[in-house]
């Protein structure tokens, strides 16, 4: 493990860092941002392979931990998903599901081919309840293929500077060739809240959508903080095998808004008493009590690398089912 130390050890510190494949760009993060060697939330009390706290405001960057490392998003990918929904639809268009998206595995409202729905309920159905047939629907609509939005998708992630960031579909089930970093996909939640209609349907807790033909769907948000803490805006969920437990939200702290993204947690609980703790950090670092801080885990990077290749194997093998959940 690898903490980021003061700038005189910055000779030491990016020798030493170099040798497990941290890109430069964030080398230079990391020796220059980081401010402190001592903290309460240690890279080992966080589980999650990589975590980032941002203030949403001036995206100075207030806790991470390997913030670079380049892991599945899992559902969390359905953010980005939204972003260009809004950027390119109207809210009260109609889509008729086609059987491509009323099939997507496997969380789902239950959408059936031919049903008529809005955007609006689309989006509602893909963030509350990681819909994926909701997601398939709604790229559908907007690009005419999800092959096609996909490549709107990692568009957007380029144009608001996001290089290590690449999607494959639009709602996050597992495939070779995708990744995210959890700096990346804070930066991802500093531009989703700043729409209202994105952050109203993210701290909603449950709701009713329905289909134009009149067919009734009950959704409950996947983030258990909305439930248990009253400053929580909302935020979005992610989980498959690989990915293991997903998430980034956004609370309200110290009169100020912070971001908390995680990704390659090992349980649903984890998750939450993480996101709990980085954001009680967060909070002390605004007001003076402690320093910005950033792990880097050489395990953790060394066992991203191995997955992948394993990963890779089993693709050229055989094509076997692999059990995905949202």
């Amino acid at each position: 493990m690898y903490h980021c130390k003061s700038r005189t050890q910055k000779g030491n510190f990016e020798s030493e860092v170099k040798n497990i494949g941290i890109p430069r760009v964030l080398l230079l993060f990391l020796v220059f941002c980081c401010l402190s060697l001592v903290s309460p939330v240690s890279a080992e009390e966080i589980k999650s392979r990589a975590a980032v706290v941002m203030d949403a405001r001036t995206g100075k960057v207030l806790y991470a931990k390997n913030p670079g490392l380049r892991l599945m998003p899992a559902s969390t990918t359905k953010l980005m998903t939204a972003l260009v929904v809004l950027e390119r639809a109207h809210l009260d268009d109609v889509v008729t599901v086609s059987r491509n998206a009323a099939y997507a595995p496997p969380i789902k409202i239950g959408l059936k081919t031919g049903d008529k729905v809005t955007i609006e309920t689309l989006l509602n159905a893909a963030l509350i309840k990681s819909a994926n047939d909701a997601a398939v629907a709604l790229a559908e609509a907007v690009a005419g293929s999800e092959d096609g939005f996909v490549d709107l998708m990692n568009r957007k992630a380029l144009a608001i500077g996001l290089d290590d960031t690449r999607y494959i579909n639009s709602n996050g089930l597992p495939g070779s060739g995708q990744y995210i970093t959890a700096y990346d996909l804070a930066e991802i939640m500093k531009n989703a809240i700043r729409y209202p209609l994105l952050r109203e349907i993210l701290g909603t807790r449950v709701a009713e959508v329905s289909t134009e033909g009149g067919k009734t769907m009950f959704v409950k948000n996947t983030n258990r903080l909305l439930w248990s803490d009253d400053e929580f805006m909302g935020g979005k969920t992610g989980y498959t095998r690989q990915a293991r437990h997903c998430f980034v939200g956004a609370g309200e702290r110290a009169s100020e808004t912070l971001i908390v993204a995680l990704l390659g947690t090992p349980s649903r609980d984890l998750l939450w008493s993480e996101t709990e703790a980085l954001l009680a950090f967060g909070s002390k670092v605004l007001n003076n009590l402690e320093e910005p801080v950033v792990y880097i885990t050489k395990i953790d990077y060394e066992a991203a690398k191995l997955r992948k290749a394993s990963y890779k194997k089993k693709l050229r093998i055989k094509k076997a089912k692999k059990k995905r959940r949202n």
